[in-house]
């Protein structure tokens, strides 16, 4: 009875540490519970047979967050999200007309938005569009429409009547997944429309993912990865992950380490 109830005990801590840090190690989680690697591995195996990670390589990735709304999201791993927004924010520059599509990072970047900054700012989704006026030199241009709530934004015909006739400089794009063969992809049909129509009326496209989003493919495609003019991804994602994404036309970019 007592080894269950210690089993339980370090497979729950094991799915925080997945929700603060984005991924786990074996090594790492063997020193800290002073167990062995199989003994790690075995409750990883367990953990991904549940439906509660995916395994990778070495240790274990959250699932890709399809059932959780972007109020949820919000809440996870916010020092490695505030990593990827400080990456993301020199990209910004004022004078810009800048989309900032629906996703808890791209919440992180709003909110990383240096004072003094002169731009103009367009979104589809409130808890950015909140932040953002806050910021006294920012000019905001609010999509609207009906907001899905499982994506946190309006997406919907009238939404992408509204956004098709601007031509931002910058779409900050928020995606579900990102994978070489499939590209940036997304949970939702009309979501993925949306993204795809802004994208591609965009002068650039940027993404700034986590680690779990690296390698995944959602069902709906929103644009092919060499669309995507820069990839933020974080400090230990994988080392060959400039060699997998990068191109010509796709330049890959480390976030500094998250602060603990």
């Amino acid at each position: 009875m007592q080894t269950e109830l210690l089993l339980r005990q370090r497979q729950s801590l094991i799915q925080d540490r997945l929700r603060q840090s984005g991924r786990v190690l074996a090594v790492d989680l063997a020193q800290e519970f002073n167990v062995s690697e199989d003994t790690i591995r075995r409750d990883l195996r367990e953990l991904a047979a549940a439906g509660l990670c995916e395994r990778v390589y070495g240790g274990a990735l959250p699932i890709a967050p399809g059932g959780t709304t972007l109020a949820q999201r919000v809440g996870e791993a916010p020092e490695r999200k505030a990593a990827l927004a400080a990456a993301a924010v020199p990209f910004i520059t004022s004078g810009m007309t800048v989309f900032f599509d629906a996703s808890s990072t791209n919440l992180a970047i709003a909110q990383a938005l240096q004072a003094g900054l002169e731009l103009t700012a367009v979104t589809n989704t409130p808890l950015i569009a909140a932040v953002l006026m806050e910021k006294p030199g920012v000019d905001l241009i609010l999509i609207g429409g009906k907001i899905d709530r499982q994506v946190g934004a309006a997406v919907g015909a009238k939404a992408q009547r509204d956004v098709s006739v601007l031509r931002p400089d910058l779409c900050i794009l928020g995606v579900c997944g990102v994978d070489a063969n499939a590209g940036l992809t997304a949970f939702e049909y009309e979501d993925a429309e949306f993204k795809r129509l802004v994208a591609r009326n965009s002068a650039s496209v940027l993404a700034a993912v986590t680690n779990g989003k690296l390698g995944i493919s959602a069902p709906h495609t929103v644009i092919a990865t060499h669309e995507c003019t820069t990839l933020i991804v974080e400090h230990d994602a994988a080392g060959n992950a400039a060699d997998v994404y990068g191109s010509q036309r796709t330049q890959v970019v480390y976030a500094a380490g998250a602060r603990s």
